[in-house]
């Protein structure tokens, strides 16, 4: 058991006072009534009543007050709930290409619809998350499943120089690896979906990235944006912006995944339909107070019954 505000247990200690200052009137009481030499009218004055049973109630009532404080200080038990971990991975490509305008509006703008609409397909299920890369990889958002806040993240992508296809490969596998603790001896069932321009210019081989996600057992499904050979400005000076739909392809081929063009989003559905289901738990705090204070109203009666029945009053 565990609280989830412990510090209310401070309360204890001015309960444990109040416990010394009742023991300690009790002996007070004893040496008081020693002080009577006349037995007699020591009977008058301190008259003989239930040892013990005077020590009930108020017993009972301490009581009743630390399961109370007990209950404030919100009780709590580790409870084991099914959790889903079928995970999949959005890629986007923020690379300088992605600017060229061969693909309607932009191939960056037609990338963040796609991805959008993906996204927004996914069965509530599914755990989603959405990685960016250029010269480098970062994780934008981590696996979830509210789909919206994920969604949202996609307007605010910014455009960098590089293009590391590999490293967003190996930072959503990552990605989907540090969700998931069993990762490393029960994988979930996991996918990556990955939009790009195709054009490695930094970081690992691709080979190498799709080579990983094969062994993880992670298809990749790419989805290639751009016509052909594109003029793009840069600095000032207008730069071609290639596209190189075999290295998508191949990725997606190396992974047991999907290749699609740029129009042909809307059959990324064999992506999720293909991945199942694989429900796992986590470990929760599920509070207890209520029972502490059902302890405590028990209690609390109690006191109030047995200062009835031997002293005809309340406490």
């Amino acid at each position: 058991m565990t609280f989830l505000a412990a510090g209310q247990l401070w309360w204890l200690l001015a309960l444990a006072g109040l416990a010394a200052i009742y023991v300690s009137a009790q002996f007070r009481r004893k040496s008081y009534a020693v002080r009577f030499t006349n037995l007699h009218l020591l009977d008058q004055v301190a008259p003989r009543r239930p040892g013990w049973r005077r020590h009930v109630s108020a017993a009972l009532f301490g009581l009743t007050i630390g399961v109370l404080i007990v209950a404030l200080a919100q009780p709590a038990k580790p409870v084991e709930v099914p959790r889903e971990r079928a995970t999949i991975m959005v890629a986007i490509d923020v690379s300088p290409s992605m600017a060229a305008t061969d693909v309607d509006p932009d191939r960056i703008s037609a990338a963040q619809e796609s991805a959008r609409a993906f996204i927004d397909a996914l069965p509530d299920r599914f755990n989603v998350g959405l990685v960016q890369f250029s010269a480098t990889a970062g994780v934008v958002a981590a696996p979830t499943q509210n789909h919206d806040a994920v969604a949202d993240q996609i307007e605010g992508l910014q455009m960098t120089s590089g293009t590391a296809i590999g490293e967003g490969v190996f930072t959503s596998l990552q990605a989907i690896h540090s969700f998931d603790e069993d990762a490393g001896e029960n994988p979930p069932p996991s996918a990556i979906v990955l939009l790009s321009d195709g054009e490695n210019t930094r970081g690992r081989p691709v080979p190498s990235a799709a080579n990983e996600a094969a062994n993880s057992g992670v298809p990749v499904s790419t989805i290639a944006f751009g016509a052909g050979a594109s003029l793009i400005e840069i600095n000032g000076q207008y730069v071609e912006a290639d596209i190189d739909k075999d290295a998508l392809e191949r990725l997606a081929t190396t992974t047991n995944g999907n290749f699609y063009e740029a129009e042909s989003e809307a059959e990324l559905t064999e992506v999720y339909e293909d991945i199942g289901s694989s429900l796992g738990t986590e470990t929760e705090n599920e509070e207890i107070v209520t029972r502490f204070v059902i302890a405590a109203l028990v209690l609390a009666f109690a006191t109030a019954f047995t200062s009835l029945l031997w002293f005809q009053r309340m406490p």
